[in-house]
């Protein structure tokens, strides 16, 4: 990770220079061992010279295309940037060439050219965890998929929270960016918002100085309201992909009643309340075992406290999970037939956020608006 670092600070200084020396510069930083650098001429044939039936996604920032490599034999993603992103690209592309594990998408190669960049990752056939709990082409995902998807998640994030020399904060946890493969395996997705923080077991915090970024719904609230990042803002974020995996739909709706448009205060309201089971994907009513169903709440919840301190960390949230998913498979094979009830004894919890006051919502809302970085999710 070392070398990360000293990458990244090189490519500071390299846009400092001027725009017709970007991609020599460029170049000589990276470490070309490591990843494939692509011409545009290869990319074009791999896209069909951007064909729009390839189009597989649109962003802010630019297209992501279907393509083919190296005479059709392997199905890539190409993401297309615009040239106000190309300083973004290359501090993602030094950090994914370095970066190795089961559940991050696997970077191929990168290619840079006439003031466009270009990101080449294994194509994921699956498509998006967001695609699978609220879209309609495709058949729901069963329970205990979707905590081992849940599970594949934490162990990406607890290697670039704790596996690397420097931790490496996401900021963009969610789940259009959790993608699957052909086994349905989880690959964090989307490095283009990360920090570098501290050695990894320093417990630092990163302080941003630049514009709060992230999506609306997903962010740390401590990070919106005073720029401080850790690695419990991801924390948090995962805590609001935890239940929207629960609950089968998205993170604001603004179609619903307003106790219930906010995901995330709206389960809050419920347990307080006592009725946590109503806020289950009707799918998957009556499948979830109470103690998994209870272990899982628990920690989801412990997740998106307000406070980054009180949260855990990814490692504790990892373990939970885990255990959440053996309590499941130890009740599947003792039980005999009907559904699981919920009773709600030992599911209350204190310092489960509720819904959020005026002056909270203002601020949220202040951010979202002046800040272009900071947008709702589409």
């Amino acid at each position: 990770m070392e070398g990360i670092s000293e990458s990244i600070s090189k490519l500071v200084w390299t846009f400092g220079k001027g725009r017709s020396d970007k991609t020599k510069h460029f170049s000589s930083v990276l470490p070309e061992d490591l990843c494939r650098r692509f011409s545009l001429g290869e990319i074009k044939k791999a896209t069909n010279d951007f064909a729009d039936d390839l189009v597989i996604g649109k962003w802010r920032f630019g297209k992501v295309y279907k393509g083919f490599i190296d005479d059709r034999g392997i199905s890539v993603a190409i993401k297309r940037l615009d040239i106000d992103s190309v300083r973004e690209l290359t501090k993602e592309v030094v950090l994914l060439c370095q970066l190795r594990h089961p559940n991050l998408i696997p970077f191929i190669g990168y290619c840079i050219d006439e003031g466009e960049g270009y990101l080449v990752y294994e194509f994921m056939v699956n498509e998006s965890l967001g695609q699978h709990i609220y879209g309609t082409d495709h058949d729901p995902l069963p329970w205990k998929q979707r905590l081992a998807i849940c599970i594949g998640v934490a162990r990406g994030l607890h290697y670039l929270h704790t596996g690397l020399k420097r931790t490496i904060v996401l900021r963009e946890v969610k789940t259009s960016v959790i993608l699957l493969d052909q086994k349905l395996e989880a690959k964090l997705g989307d490095f283009r918002l990360f920090k570098m923080g501290p050695p990894s077991l320093s417990r630092a915090l990163i302080r941003i100085e630049s514009h709060v970024r992230g999506t609306y719904g997903y962010a740390d609230p401590e990070y919106i309201q005073h720029g401080v990042l850790t690695d419990k803002s991801d924390v948090y974020s995962f805590g609001v992909v935890l239940f929207e995996v629960l609950c089968g739909r998205i993170v604001l709706n603004k179609r619903l009643e307003v106790e219930e448009q906010q995901l995330i205060s709206w389960a809050g309201k419920c347990k307080r309340e006592g009725t946590i089971n109503e806020i289950i994907d009707p799918y998957l009513m009556g499948k979830i075992a109470p103690e998994c169903f209870k272990i899982y709440v628990d920690i989801a919840s412990s997740c998106v406290r307000k406070k980054a301190k009180d949260r855990p960390t990814i490692g504790e949230v990892e373990v939970e999970i885990e255990h959440a998913l053996q309590l499941q498979e130890s009740a599947d094979a003792a039980r005999k037939d009907g559904e699981y009830d919920y009773p709600i004894d030992g599911l209350t919890c204190n310092d489960f956020p509720g819904e959020s006051s005026p002056i909270e919502m203002n601020r949220y809302g202040r951010c979202a608006s002046d800040s272009t970085e900071l947008s709702e999710d589409e």
